[in-house]
């Protein structure tokens, strides 16, 4: 079969297809301390050999696509499949859960459409024999976030993958099962999820991007929401409400009035309201290998970014570790592949992490009464936002928001939980190809690849908190 005829086909396994028990490589035999141990022994070196059996991931007949044969037949196409999951939740809580935004995340110089789910699986089954469950979105529909987000967020990670695109542009997302608003719910629900019993969630590309526009989004509603009330039960002195509504004030004064500004001095918006103040058009596009350089703080007298912005951002990343940062630190040249002509925007980001890390603040000595009420949901927001890493063109900095670290600090033990985004694909070799349109990496070939190696280590931190 030619890889054009297998381009077009669409599998469909049914769910007395699907194994019920962990694991490919050692089936039945795969839990989450053997697969946190092999993501640990793939991170301690880079030579040493693979220690699960030799098995083949790619069907019998050369096909790696989902829902054409093991280990990719779990796909969520239709709303019995997830009842099937709910009914076996030891399925989604000994899983990754990949959600495609869109059916690829681009088209290669081979003309190829590029399905990354695909190499996020393959990834992870060789690596540690994890399985991968795919919630195709741009097919399916959201279906139901109430239902969808606790079910994956039981399992080992959730990533939300790349594709075709721009969150500033509604007409852009033509899927008549998965609108951009639908997306958006989805992911908000996601950000205001994470728990201690929460899985972390990699957010990738245009998943990256659908992360900043929610945080905008939600940090939008916090501002309504507190300003739009007029008491709360239990506040009898009303400084809880008070406190809240006086850092709300600051935040929509700064949110209405934040330029984005970029580096050659265009103005792309004009305050939260503006499509493009999370997101927007990058000054190039970046395909192919890029270097990860350290992220530094931006020049605010030049770029009007306002100094409390700035410093509050310098004290997240002086408080916090966000993975990504760490290993652009002590590891060698970190090369990864860049596959994408929109960017999110730094200003939003800084105004985002300084609004979280506001609200929060203002929420610890009345969290018992906020606890108690119509605002409660403001303490699952993020405590702050980190923005770990930059790309550069021709020596001058492209992309300055390429990765950032989501953080949660938990109210009573202090302890902090993450999730992560990158504008980057490391699950991407430097080919730019699907696994399945390309041969099966080694074990050795993916313990090499700078990319690979960090979406690994984002899998292995996450998977510890």
């Amino acid at each position: 079969m030619s890889l054009e005829s297998i381009k077009v086909k669409q599998y469909t396994t049914t769910t007395t297809d699907w194994r019920l028990t962990p694991g490919y490589v050692h089936e039945g035999r795969s839990d989450f301390e053997s697969a946190h141990i092999l993501l640990g022994r793939f991170l301690a070196d880079r030579n040493s050999e693979d220690p699960l059996l030799e098995k083949e991931l790619f069907a019998s007949d050369g096909i790696f696509e989902w829902g054409h044969a093991k280990p990719l037949e779990k796909v969520i196409n239709s709303q019995s499949d997830l009842e099937f999951l709910l009914l076996h939740p030891n399925l989604l809580r000994n899983c990754i859960t990949i959600i495609e935004p869109w059916e690829h995340v681009g088209v290669n110089a081979k003309g190829e459409d590029v399905r990354a789910s695909k190499n996020v699986a393959y990834i992870a089954q060789k690596v540690a024999d994890l399985d991968s469950v795919l919630l195709p979105v741009w097919s399916t529909g959201v279906l139901d976030p109430e239902i969808v987000i606790p079910a994956i967020n039981s399992g080992y990670a959730v990533v939300v993958e790349g594709g075709d695109p721009s969150t500033y542009d509604a007409s852009t997302w033509t899927s008549p099962a998965c609108s951009r608003e639908d997306m958006f719910a989805l992911v908000e629900k996601l950000l205001i999820s994470r728990s201690p019993t929460s899985a972390a969630a990699i957010f990738i590309c245009v998943g990256h991007q659908l992360a900043a526009e929610c945080h905008i989004r939600l940090i939008r509603r916090a501002v309504k929401e507190v300003l739009g009330t007029t008491s709360l039960e239990r506040d009898r002195s009303g400084m809880a409400l008070r406190s809240l509504q006086e850092v709300c004030q600051r935040i929509e004064a700064m949110g209405k009035t934040l330029p984005v500004k970029k580096r050659d001095g265009r103005v792309v918006a004009k305050g939260w309201n503006d499509e493009h103040f999370a997101v927007t058009l990058n000054e190039l596009k970046e395909v192919g290998d890029c270097v990860l350089l350290p992220y530094q703080s931006p020049d605010g007298d030049a770029l009007g970014i306002p100094w409390e912005l700035i410093h509050a951002h310098d004290v997240t990343a002086d408080a916090h570790e966000g993975v990504i940062d760490t290993t652009i630190q002590y590891e060698r040249e970190v090369s990864i592949s860049m596959f994408h002509s929109d960017e999110v925007n730094e200003e939003a980001i800084l105004f985002a992490n300084w609004a979280y890390r506001s609200i929060h603040d203002a929420i610890v000595p009345y969290r018992h009464i906020i606890a108690g009420s119509a605002l409660s949901w403001l303490i699952q927001l993020p405590d702050s936002l980190e923005i770990l890493c930059s790309t550069a063109a021709d020596g001058a900095i492209l992309t300055e928001c390429s990765a950032t670290c989501i953080n949660y600090k938990d109210f009573e033990t202090k302890k902090i939980r993450r999730s992560f985004t990158c504008q980057f694909h490391p699950e991407l070799l430097s080919d730019l190809r699907a696994i399945g349109n390309s041969e099966a990496p080694s074990y050795s070939t993916l313990k090499n690849d700078d990319g690979v190696r960090l979406f690994v280590r984002l899998l292995y931190a996450g998977m510890q908190e």
